[in-house]
């Protein structure tokens, strides 16, 4: 089955990252299930990060009259926008950093809504299927101190799914931290726990966007 997967990553560890693991498990399934022909499109905002000032130059861009700096930044939001839109499924790795949104992915989405077609108001990606793999080194779950402490998951589903209309199926992994703080030792059983479910959830997630990919094949 010919199927193209976009794979974006922004967490900022190359080695020891959870929300890379969980993708990779999320990845695999999705690949291994839809056999030959599966494609894998990758953006990895670690390694090649969108300088920050594309997105201002993209937006202030002017139809006509475009200086050099403004057309390369507008080259750059295309290419960005037609990894996206070439894709059939999406895998979307976006941790928490400082109780918000990693800049990788914060710079990515900006400019990308510089480009016409992912603009506010264009749905060309509507219900097309896509994952958030997210974590959180703390708890931030109702009734926790952190709870509120949170501001990068709202958002980014406000952008996935009210701004660009996707099919959102969100991974979280919590107490990511529990192995490497001491202060947290006593969470470390249900630390593994809940990566233990998160790679579950990834392999079900994986498992289900294939069987709707083929009934639309």
């Amino acid at each position: 089955m010919s199927s193209t997967l976009f794979r974006l990553d922004t967490s900022i560890r190359t080695e020891g990252s959870v929300t890379r693991a969980v993708a990779d498990t999320l990845q695999g399934t999705i690949l291994e299930e839809l056999g030959e022909g599966a494609r894998v499109v990758r953006r990895d905002l670690a390694v090649e990060p969108v300088p920050a000032d594309v997105w201002a130059s993209a937006a202030l861009a002017p139809e006509q009259g475009r200086s050099a700096e403004q057309e390369r930044a507008a080259r750059t939001a295309r290419e960005l926008a037609d990894e996206v839109l070439s894709a059939d499924v999406l895998v979307l790795g976006a941790p928490l950093y400082n109780f918000g949104v990693s800049q990788h992915f914060k710079t990515w989405v900006d400019t990308l809504i510089t480009d016409p077609r992912l603009a506010p108001g264009q749905t060309p990606l509507a219900d097309r299927p896509a994952f958030l793999v997210t974590a959180r080194g703390g708890g931030y779950a109702p009734g926790t101190p952190r709870e509120g402490w949170d501001h990068a998951t709202g958002w980014m589903r406000r952008i996935l799914v009210d701004v660009w209309g996707l099919d959102l199926d969100v991974i979280e992994t919590e107490l990511t931290l529990a192995e490497v703080n001491p202060q947290m030792a006593e969470l470390r059983e249900l630390a593994r726990a809940q990566l233990t479910e998160s790679h579950d959830a990834a392999r079900r997630g994986g498992r289900a966007v294939t069987l709707r990919l083929r009934s639309v094949a």
